[in-house]
């Protein structure tokens, strides 16, 4: 069996940030990283159908504590003349006793988020879609999206077997290994009347350019001609020879 790495912690660091942003002290961390992921079960909780991908949370030294929520569907999560937002930092604010500042941000192309690529397939799998025509139907959608390559996995009772097991399908590339390959990492639970079924989306948008640290890098000190360049040379002493030769 292989080892499989988490591809969104493997980059952390590289080029892609942390979802929390914040610094505590050592009799101060366990409070306030519970906290951290009890205000993402609550907001999870709340909009659940809301298309949310990912929560970003931020602490200042003021005791106040900024929310940025990533979705596909803002009107939900704003409400009728933003009442759901404005009920949503009251409770959090009563529940935490910090202050809460709420920052939505829309996702302009959901087909290429891996989350909500695998809600989506997991929700279809609830309705008692095939799941290979989810699967082929979602492969489709993210590589006309842009995408260079897309993989998903099921695993469960699909179709209600009696003997659970994995199924994936795959497009285009997929580098795991590769650092500066950007790739999103998503997961979800179908909960059907035979079981659960665990869907995991890879999607690969290709390479990330990535600053070398201290600024721009050190000038080549021996540059290599390219392949234009040698073929001329190869080809010049044999032009020489040639014209030199008594006819």
């Amino acid at each position: 069996m292989g080892h499989k790495v988490h591809p969104n912690g493997f980059r952390l660091g590289v080029y892609r940030p942390w979802e929390a942003n914040w610094f505590a002290e050592d009799k101060d961390y366990t409070k306030l990283l519970h906290e951290d992921l009890e205000m993402r079960r609550v907001i999870l909780k709340r909009l659940h159908n809301a298309g949310i991908a990912k929560i970003e949370t931020e602490r200042s030294s003021n005791a106040q504590m900024t929310v940025t929520i990533h979705t596909a569907k803002p009107g939900i999560v704003i409400g009728k003349g933003g009442a759901s937002v404005d009920q949503l930092r009251e409770d959090l604010e009563k529940r935490f006793g910090n202050r809460v500042r709420i920052s939505i941000q829309e996702i302009k192309q959901p087909e290429l988020d891996a989350q909500l690529v695998a809600e989506n397939i997991a929700s279809q799998i609830e309705r008692r879609i095939s799941y290979r025509r989810a699967m082929k139907q979602s492969i489709l959608r993210t590589m006309r999206s842009g995408a260079q390559g897309i993989r998903i996995a099921l695993g469960g009772r699909l179709r209600g077997s009696e003997m659970a097991r994995r199924e994936w399908d795959r497009e285009g590339r997929g580098p795991l290994h590769t650092l500066r390959a950007n790739i999103e990492f998503g997961r979800a639970t179908a909960k059907t009347t035979f079981g659960m079924i665990g869907v995991k989306v890879w999607i690969y948008k290709g390479l990330v350019k990535i600053a070398p640290r201290g600024g721009e890098g050190p000038a080549e000190i021996a540059p290599q001609p390219d392949a234009a360049a040698e073929a001329g040379e190869v080809a010049s002493p044999e032009l020489v020879t040639a014209t030199s030769a008594p006819a």
